[in-house]
């Protein structure tokens, strides 16, 4: 009996176990990171790079990075700092997605023009976009 309940309950585990191991055989990484604190921009920024640098390069995985609330501050071109400035450049540059909340820029007064070259408007928000992404199989990180 303990040896036909051990099989019940761990067969089905081995199957997804392997169908997971081959889904990581031939797919891209996919992954969403969230940031809303303003003080967390520079963080996450590194941990994306190390992220890329981690799977081998950006041929191995894609990363979108939606921002909202006031970590969206850190975005807008004219107060942007170098090290973000410069980092946002680079990831995009290996692929990285940067989206952008439409209700916290309406929130701050700020146009999406405004906001550092390339990025993307999560026009129903950032977290409905989160959630789409997630729904599409990526993976959430929040650092």
């Amino acid at each position: 009996m303990n040896r036909l309940l051990t099989s019940l309950l761990l067969g089905p585990l081995l199957v997804l176990s392997l169908g997971a191991n081959t889904a990581w055989a031939g797919d891209k990484l996919k992954v969403v990171y969230h940031v809303s604190d303003e003080d967390k921009v520079p963080f996450v920024l590194g941990n994306i790079q190390n992220h890329i640098d981690g799977v081998g390069g950006p041929d191995n995985i894609e990363i979108v990075l939606v921002s909202h609330g006031p970590a969206v501050k850190r975005f807008v071109d004219i107060d942007a700092v170098d090290k973000v400035r410069n980092g946002v450049a680079k990831l995009q540059k290996e692929g990285v997605e940067f989206d952008a909340c439409a209700n916290t820029l309406k929130a701050l007064g700020v146009e999406p023009d405004e906001l550092l070259p390339g990025f993307v408007i999560a026009e129903k928000g950032g977290v409905t976009r989160i959630g789409e992404l997630e729904s599409e199989g990526y993976v959430y990180i929040r650092p």
